[in-house]
């Protein structure tokens, strides 16, 4: 499978250059070979460290990542030719996006051995957590605004977006505190049209990160950012509790946050005015929604209706009119046009099976730490990948995150090998723990707890 990854990803990088250049690109031997060496590291490692985890991770995984450099590469070229050379958006991203990857291959192979058990995680979870907070607010005391937003912070030459790796360790904060308090969050106090909803003392966390949410949301702008922090935290909660109220209560408190800044920020407010009417950025410009400025949506739309079913293919589609999103997350829209439908549909697909094998390893674990932690990173990389899919099609407001492992972002492509890391990790303990006789489990796993009640001695 690591093969045949390799394989689509260098067969997408000959189409591109034939299409382009009508030559095969001159660095494609070289290209392919760092590709496969490093999907061929990483391939050992988990082989010799995790040789229990689920088969598919890493080569979706691997898959994934590859035809994400196949499309920068190729929009690279476009931006290169439609742009002057002076102007920013003509500088090369390839090239960057394959060291961020090695960065992030070689983040996953010390992950996997450094960390033995995924249990490990929780001696540091309030620490964690505390740094993950300073984080995430930290673009918003210390960042600079692009783009209308701000969530990166300057360190010398690089600019890091704290939420990308903020994601990963509140959901190791979130599986903790969730299998600690889990019994406390599951009472329910008054019934109000028929819904139980939680005692007012145990509703005090969701409050908590409803508000460090919203200052997100209102001080950094950063709306993809927000969802994620909030939404994966309720449905943890869900799954920890099984109480349905808790995802009426926060999808209450969801509504009410967005609409209270949509109306006070006027970056989110042109987001939505653009998500209502797309089209409206042709009028002149003194018939226009007050707010709408960007042509990003409708020319994304565009590219999507260009592609038809099957595409133009690689190296002949225009979405380098989208600008310099066309390389964030409006990447889908080249997918859809030089790919067509069933080119996104693939991809959505990939995107579906390792959410579904992270489940399936949530499911397979043995101890509810790893439950809980299997699933909330599946859910963190469900809600990225929905609201930037949704976002370039028109579902809901655009966001600007990054589609993970397809995009052009260091950070996004660092923090998401890490996160593929972590559900290995668990994968491989379930299934070491599923070989094992059952005589043997506790004595194989003694620091494995659950809540099954056992008979007296």
């Amino acid at each position: 499978m690591i093969v045949l990854a390799v394989a689509i990803a260098a067969a997408g990088h000959a189409a591109a250059g034939l299409a382009i250049d009508e030559r095969v690109p001159p660095g494609l031997p070289e290209h392919v070979a760092l590709l496969a060496g490093t999907a061929l590291a990483a391939h050992l490692v988990v082989r010799r460290f995790a040789r229990h985890a689920d088969p598919l991770i890493l080569p979706v995984t691997v898959l994934l990542s590859g035809l994400g450099l196949v499309l920068l590469d190729r929009l690279d070229h476009a931006y290169a030719t439609h742009y002057p050379p002076d102007d920013y958006q003509s500088a090369p991203a390839a090239p960057d996006q394959v060291t961020w990857t090695l960065v992030g291959a070689g983040l996953f192979v010390a992950t996997l051995v450094v960390l033995r058990h995924h249990r490990m995680l929780q001696r540091y979870t309030y620490l964690g957590m505390a740094l993950a907070m300073l984080l995430l607010m930290a673009p918003a005391l210390f960042g600079a605004d692009r783009f209308g937003a701000k969530r990166w912070i300057t360190v010398g030459p690089l600019s890091v977006q704290p939420g990308e790796f903020v994601k990963v360790m509140i959901v190791v904060f979130f599986a903790s505190y969730l299998m600690a308090n889990r019994d406390a969050l599951a009472l329910t106090g008054r019934r109000v049209l028929g819904l139980a909803l939680p005692h007012g003392r145990n509703a005090g966390p969701v409050l908590l990160v409803w508000a460090v949410s919203l200052f997100v949301l209102f001080y950094e702008r950063d709306l993809g950012t927000s969802l994620i922090f909030f939404g994966v935290f309720v449905l943890m909660l869900y799954i920890a509790t099984q109480r349905t109220s808790w995802v009426v209560l926060g999808g209450l408190m969801a509504v009410v946050g967005a609409a209270f800044v949509a109306t006070t920020q006027p970056h989110v407010k042109g987001r939505v005015q653009a998500w209502l009417d797309p089209m409206a950025i042709f009028l002149p410009e003194d018939e226009r929604p007050p707010g709408l400025i960007s042509d990003q949506l409708a020319q994304s739309l565009f590219s999507f209706g260009a592609g038809d079913l099957t595409g133009t293919g690689l190296g002949e589609g225009h979405s380098y009119l989208v600008g310099f999103a066309g390389r964030s997350d409006f990447i889908l829209a080249t997918v859809g046009e030089e790919l067509g439908l069933a080119g996104v549909m693939a991809v959505l697909l990939l995107y579906a099976l390792l959410i579904q094998r992270g489940i399936k390893a949530a499911l397979s674990a043995t101890d509810p730490f790893g439950k809980l932690l299997a699933a909330g990173l599946s859910c963190v990389l469900a809600l990225q990948v929905f609201i930037v899919s949704g976002g370039v099609t028109g579902l809901i407001p655009l966001t600007g995150k990054a589609l993970p492992f397809l995009a052009q972002g260091g950070s996004s492509t660092v923090a998401n090998w890490l996160l593929v890391a972590l559900l290995i990790r668990v994968s491989d303990t379930a299934g070491r723990a599923a070989t094992q006789p059952p005589g043997n489990a506790t004595i194989l796993t003694p620091a494995i707890t659950d809540d099954t009640p056992r008979p007296a001695p």
